[in-house]
């Protein structure tokens, strides 16, 4: 054979064997990498080829599809009280993408997921009709909360203490994702992304602000558990005025008058005692502070509900001033509507926090499950004793204090208020927070509540968490308790 030819001939064995090799690689290494691709247009196209399945809130499915006029995605995605659900469901957009529990269960919604099919299906590629997410939220609670935010910039979150489902779960001012849902929604999409009050942004979990007084039940956990103090009824060491540790400055009280020298952690509590809990948070330092901090749920960074929380923060690095500062919830102090929440979960169930979720399972078209979340997966963050003590002063609160709008008839309601300042020097409108719990003693039924009004438009003197956050919490817990 001729020499060139010979060379050739090799030349263009190789490359035969190298195409063969690189779709061997491709079918065999990449395939699911190039199918699950955002930019592959197939997964656009399969995603809404077919109805999807639903998020479904106590029996009923709050989202829905409907068939589409012309194109290649067959289906778009439809809400039922979109504003109402925006926060638990996210939105599944043609062209933006999916978030939240629309996100998360993306794949077993469309029918993609693996678990949904036989071996059959595996080998023919054939898709099967989608699963259905089973949410723990309660439409009676979700609907009292939503309206008692009305037109107020905040967010509201309601739990089982003793079984840590989400009951409620309410941002506002929200959005229908319907209006996102198509391929030509691109005029709705800017107008909802350019909003300066972030309808979009779920402030239930994905927003920490400084919890103000709130954060006090914390400072009072950290004392008795680590005997600073035998009771929430023994005297502290608590002058008033108070300077904060090494300055000249003096912490002012926002009721001058109160009996807050030496007070008892309850009444400290009843009329909110900055002196009190900065002391207090100084005395503990921020190594023992944070530490009880973090048993709440502080600082955990993979908080899944399964929808990622942000981490609420407990800060580190301190000197002794900003120390007593986080006593009262301010200098870098953050914390969810859903973590301050959880604070008032772990009293009101004797000291155990139950890992909160607002999905109690996944299932096949058949009913099967793919996925349950386990109720009362519970650890220990303090003492039964304790969590009994600070029950008893949050009632306290609500019955003689600063929180009396939070206040059911026949119904143990304990409470804490807290006003946080914003901006530089405290120039912006306060945040305005109340974190309770309800338990009814004819029916055994119990929930837990944290309110933030980030904005109400009300005049900053009018601002206060007994005021404006309070009256969400009663009608939350309210629903809850029917």
């Amino acid at each position: 054979m001729n020499k060139t030819i010979r060379r050739a001939s090799v030349f263009a064995l190789l490359l035969v064997l190298a195409l063969l090799g690189r779709a061997t690689w491709v079918q065999a290494y990449e395939a699911k990498a190039l199918a699950n691709d955002q930019k592959n247009r197939r997964k656009t196209i399969a995603q809404y080829g077919q109805p999807l399945g639903n998020i479904v809130v106590a029996g009923t499915p709050v989202t829905g599809s409907t068939r589409t006029k012309g194109g290649d995605l067959a289906y778009k995605r439809t809400y039922t009280d979109g504003e109402l659900y925006a926060a638990v469901t996210g939105y599944s957009s043609q062209a933006y993408g999916a978030t939240q529990l629309e996100g998360i269960y993306a794949d077993v919604l469309d029918g993609t997921d693996d678990r949904l099919k036989n071996p059959l299906d595996a080998l023919t590629r054939r898709q099967r009709e989608p699963g259905t997410v089973l949410t723990t939220i309660d439409p009676e609670v979700q609907k009292a909360g939503y309206r008692a935010l009305g037109n107020k910039k905040g967010a509201a979150v309601a739990i089982d203490p003793a079984t840590g489902r989400i009951l409620g779960m309410v941002s506002t001012p929200s959005y229908d994702p319907s209006r996102i849902a198509g391929t030509a929604d691109g005029e709705a999409w800017r107008d909802l992304t350019g909003d300066p009050d972030k309808p979009m942004v779920n402030r239930a979990l994905r927003q920490p602000l400084p919890p103000g007084s709130t954060f006090k039940l914390v400072v009072a956990a950290a004392a008795l558990e680590e005997g600073l103090y035998a009771s929430v009824d023994t005297a502290t060491a608590s002058p008033d005025p108070y300077t904060l540790p090494h300055t000249r400055t003096v912490l002012p009280n926002e009721n001058a008058s109160a009996p807050c020298e030496n007070a008892t952690i309850r009444t400290a509590l009843r009329y909110s005692c900055n002196n009190v809990f900065a002391k207090m948070a100084a005395d503990l330092g921020q190594d023992r502070l944070r530490a009880m901090a973090e048993k709440f749920g502080f600082n955990d960074t993979e908080r899944d509900v399964p929808v990622r929380a942000y981490a609420s923060v407990y800060p580190s690095g301190m000197d002794p001033a900003q120390t007593a500062l986080t006593g009262i919830g301010q200098f870098d102090v953050t914390a969810t509507p859903l973590q301050m929440a959880m604070v008032s979960a772990v009293l009101a169930n004797d000291g155990l926090l139950a890992a909160p979720h607002m999905v109690a399972q996944v299932v096949d078209s058949d009913g099967d499950p793919l996925t349950t979340y386990r109720d009362g997966d519970t650890t220990r963050v303090v003492s039964a004793s304790t969590a009994r003590q600070l029950r008893e002063a949050m009632r306290t609160v609500v019955e003689r204090g600063t929180g009396t709008n939070a206040a059911l008839p026949g119904v143990e309601v304990g409470g804490k208020t807290g006003t946080a300042q914003h901006g530089e020097n405290n120039s912006s409108t306060p945040y305005a927070w109340f974190t309770s719990y309800a338990k009814d003693p004819a029916t055994g039924k119990q929930v837990a509540v944290a309110v933030l009004i980030e904005d109400s438009g009300a005049a900053r003197s009018e601002v206060s968490g007994n005021g404006l956050a309070a009256p969400v919490a009663r009608k939350m817990m309210a629903a809850a308790l029917k």
